[in-house]
Parts: structure tokens; C-alpha cells; sequence
């Protein structure tokens, strides 16, 4: 039986004989259904029009990987490459025999529910490694499996990378810390954080497509944890990055944001 992706997030769903009713996380406030309506598809489909995976270097020990053409919203996956293993972060809905060339690949997590994509398909193209769900969002994964593990707080995966829950637009909003080929930090935001395209701004939201904001005091507390920690460069799903003064950037980017909702400039509107 076919595994069944929804064509606008491409998250996997259950291998079912007939595709779902519809996709819970689309149907969420922070995603949206297309006008066109609900829509499925297969990987098995996507192969068969000529889908492939693409990788490219990021930066010396990070991977990025796509597929051409893009599978639901289009994000980058990132594969961490140490001494010590790899970590898949945020797979994508799609994969094929290049998985097959990522070796010593330990785990595969995720930053939130939306990256959750054909995570379980992944596990099996890796060899059966563990799925690192957070424990707050386990529920929001629609396909289950046994891989599927959960974790919360802070969890070391290799020598230099650490899952973090940070929260704000998921309860379970996770980044990945990474030392990085010359230890300065790199930091893998998903969208818990979303680096903007000026490379020297971040921005916080609820629902990045709807326009739904956070709050000033959860973006002053998504910030502060995340710069507990000294890092130069981050990263986003959409191959947006700050490659230097990441750390600076979220601080001053979340002072801005809390004074603009918090109303401190209401008198310049």
C-alpha cells in the first residue's frame, strides 16, 4: 500500500489503500489548507515524474539536501557530518536511492511538526535509525513507527551536537547546537527563529503564512534560551542563514520584535 504525502506540507501519512480525508497539520491555524483543496501524492508517484535528491556543502561538515523539483513547501534538510556520526535534521517529504550514500547516520530529528516530513521513510532508507520527536509535539506525527523516539529538555546527540526545546511556535520547538567545523557554533533553527533576508535580522511567529504573531514575553524567552549559548552562524529550512554574528542577530532581532507588539511604538503608526 502506498505511503500517502500531502502535497502542500508533505508530511507522511499511514500506508493506507486510500489516501486520508485530510492533513491535521494543514488544517492548524499555523498552516493552511491551498484553495485548490486537500491534495495527496506518493513518493512512489514523485520518483515516477522525475523527482530527485540533490546535496549540496552548506559549509565544511554540514550538508544541505533537496529535492528538484521542491515536494510540498520546499524546505532543505541538513545532514551534520562528525567524527563520530551524522544527524539528519529535518527531513524532507521525499527521498530516494541517494540515501543510501549518507553514511554513519545515527538519528534523524526534527525542529518542529511542519519539518516532520517522510521522516519514518527516511528512518528506513538509513537502516532503521531513531526518529528524535519531541515530546511535547509527539502527537502531530501521523504516521507511526516504532523508530519513533521521544526526548525533551536538552539532549546530546554526537560530541558537539545537542537538540534543544526552545518552544514558541510549536510547545516543542526545537534547534540543533552544533560546535561546527571551527567551533565557533552553528545553530539549526528550523523556523523557531527565521533568518531574514538581509542576513543581520531574525523573526519570531506563530504562523509564518497567516501572519500570526507571538507575544512579546515569548519571543524575549524563545531568544534567551536560545543565546545561552555562544554561536556565529544559523541557519533556516529555506537555505536562509546569518553566517556571522548569528547570536547578536537574535537578540537584537527579538528587542525589536517585543517593542513593535508590545506597542512601544505605537506613536510612529
Amino acid at each position: 500500500m502506498p505511503v500517502w504525502i500531502c502535497a502542500a506540507c508533505a508530511v507522511e501519512y499511514p500506508d493506507t489503500e486510500k489516501s486520508p480525508t485530510a492533513c491535521a497539520i494543514c488544517a492548524d491555524e499555523r498552516q493552511f489548507v491551498p484553495p485548490s483543496g486537500q491534495a495527496w501524492t506518493t513518493i512512489e508517484r514523485l520518483r515516477d515524474r522525475g523527482t530527485r535528491l540533490e546535496t549540496h556543502e552548506v559549509e565544511p561538515g554540514l550538508l544541505g539536501i533537496r529535492s528538484d523539483p521542491g515536494v510540498g513547501i520546499g524546505q532543505q534538510a541538513m545532514l551534520v557530518q562528525t567524527d563520530a556520526g551524522s544527524l539528519l535534521w529535518d527531513p524532507i517529504g521525499f527521498v530516494d536511492e541517494t540515501a543510501a550514500t549518507l553514511t554513519g547516520v545515527v538519528a534523524i530529528a526534527t525542529s518542529h511538526p511542519h519539518m516532520f516530513g517522510a521522516q519514518v521513510e527516511w528512518s528506513r532508507a538509513l537502516g532503521g535509525v531513531p526518529i528524535l520527536v519531541n515530546a511535547a509535539d509527539r502527537g502531530w506525527a501521523q504516521r507511526d513507527d516504532p523508530a519513533i523516539e521521544t526526548w525533551s529538555g536538552e539532549l546530546d546527540i554526537l560530541p558537539g551536537v545537542t537538540l534543544r526545546t526552545i518552544g514558541g511556535h510549536f510547545p516543542g520547538s526545537a534547534v540543533l547546537h552544533w560546535d561546527g567545523g571551527d567551533g565557533r557554533g552553528v545553530v539549526l533553527a528550523g523556523d523557531t527563529f527565521f533568518p531574514g533576508p538581509s542576513e543581520r535580522w531574525v523573526t519570531f511567529m506563530r504562523s509564518f503564512p497567516n501572519g500570526i504573531p507571538l507575544s512579546a514575553a515569548v519571543v524575549e524567552r524563545v531568544a534567551a534560551t536560545v543565546s545561552e549559548r555562544e554561536f556565529d552562524r544559523a541557519y533556516g529550512n529555506f537555505g536562509n542563514a546569518i553566517r556571522d554574528g548569528a547570536r547578536a542577530a537574535v537578540i537584537r532581532s527579538a528587542e525589536r520584535y517585543a517593542a513593535w507588539v508590545r506597542g512601544d511604538h505605537d506613536d510612529e503608526t
